[in-house]
């Protein structure tokens, strides 16, 4: 049937060049993007699958960081810890030398000033040895967790130790006279803070007649003690200080009081005889807390103090290397969780790619079959459109 209004060949055709062109518009847009789903038509299914997917690859490569991170974090703490063990090493050295009695009072004087030098030391890196701006070793990262996983609670935890932590301290002497049934009495002032875990230390000189000094310390084991030297005058303790010395005849307690940061340590005579007042001077306050408190209060001035000494330093040396080796086992397990993120990253990104990622060759032959289809379309249309000429034919 010949008609005008109506070219079905020409609508077959134009229709024909509406899908091939669509379809020729997606081929050249994963040719120019190189995504074969760049908006959710392409694939639904693909589109979600691949985007959980991008979640896991980029959580993955962050926890890589993370875990390099923390091994770098390992390394500065385990070579703090290793200069602590040399320095541990050469206390028990001097204090084995102290023990000796070929050594006169002003030689053990001598190595004790290095021996204490050396504690000072052992306590400031303790103190100070930092990561990004935070301490380590002072006993706040005992239990440190590092993200190394891409999704909520795949952690590694890391006990980092706890060295040496403090505050400074200084004494104000107040020496009672020996003729007199008097007590002796000195202040302690704490520059800083204290908190749960410190221990304060320091010798007390001249507690016998045989000039024989004795070590006391008080344990901060509770956030109400804490409190009390740090805001409140309150008594800390009578006799709290666990520590007895010998005078002239008898025993005392040695007890304490406290007003903000300050400590009245009173020594008592030990009788109601005339004469028996007490000379005493109060030396080697320390604040601290951790593997070195036992440590810090000891010193190699005599034979006996020293042959004790030893034993503290052992104890010590042993915490130190536990701590070393925790450390070196927590750089080992984060350096085989790295490679394993890696190779899990690199895995899901190869998944990723396969649904995701245009396949060219495949994309390319599609382009050049759709751009022939689309010339020869529009061919076929003006062939269409030329063929209602022929009715013209039968007008004349």
């Amino acid at each position: 049937m010949a008609t005008i209004n109506t070219n079905m060949a020409a609508n077959i055709a134009s229709n024909s060049m509406t899908r091939n062109e669509r379809s020729m518009s997606a081929t050249m847009e994963r040719l120019s993007t190189g995504l074969r789903i760049n908006s959710a038509k392409d694939d639904a299914a693909g589109l979600a699958i691949s985007s959980k997917m991008t979640s896991q690859i980029r959580g993955l490569n962050q926890a890589v960081r993370n875990a390099n991170d923390a091994i770098s974090m390992i390394q500065v703490a385990e070579g703090a810890m290793k200069e602590v063990t040399n320095m541990y090493q050469r206390m028990r050295e001097l204090a084995i030398q102290a023990i000796s009695d070929s050594n006169t009072a002003s030689d053990r004087t001598a190595l004790n000033d290095e021996y204490k030098q050396l504690s000072y030391e052992i306590q400031r890196i303790g103190e100070n040895t930092q990561w990004n701006g935070t301490n380590i070793l002072d006993g706040d990262q005992t239990s440190t967790t590092f993200q190394v996983g891409a999704n909520a609670s795949q952690t590694i935890a890391v006990n980092f130790g706890d060295l040496s932590a403090g505050t400074t301290a200084s004494t104000v002497i107040a020496a009672e006279s020996s003729s007199a049934d008097t007590d002796a009495t000195t202040t302690i002032t704490l520059s800083g803070d204290v908190s749960v875990g410190d221990q304060l230390s320091f010798k007390i000189d001249k507690l016998d007649a045989n000039g024989n000094a004795q070590y006391f310390s008080y344990a901060i084991d509770t956030q109400d003690k804490a409190d009390d030297i740090n805001t409140t005058t309150q008594d800390i303790a009578s006799g709290v200080l666990g520590s007895t010395y010998t005078a002239t005849s008898g025993t005392a307690t040695v007890t304490a009081t406290t007003t903000a940061r300050q400590i009245t340590v009173t020594i008592p005579h030990t009788d109601g005889s005339t004469g028996d007042g007490i000379t005493a001077s109060i030396s080697d306050v320390v604040v601290t807390r951790g593997d070195h408190k036992d440590t810090a209060k000891s010193d190699i001035l005599t034979s006996t103090s020293a042959n004790s000494a030893l034993s503290t330093l052992s104890t010590a040396i042993e915490n130190v290397n536990s701590t070393r080796a925790g450390l070196g086992a927590s750089m080992s397990r984060l350096e085989y969780a790295s490679d394993n993120l890696q190779n899990v990253a690199q895995n899901t990104s190869s998944a990723r790619s396969r649904v995701l990622d245009a396949d060219y060759a495949a994309e390319t032959t599609e382009l050049a079959r759709t751009q022939i289809i689309q010339q020869a379309a529009t061919a076929m249309l003006a062939q269409a459109n030329q063929s209602q000429q022929a009715v013209l034919s039968l007008l004349r």
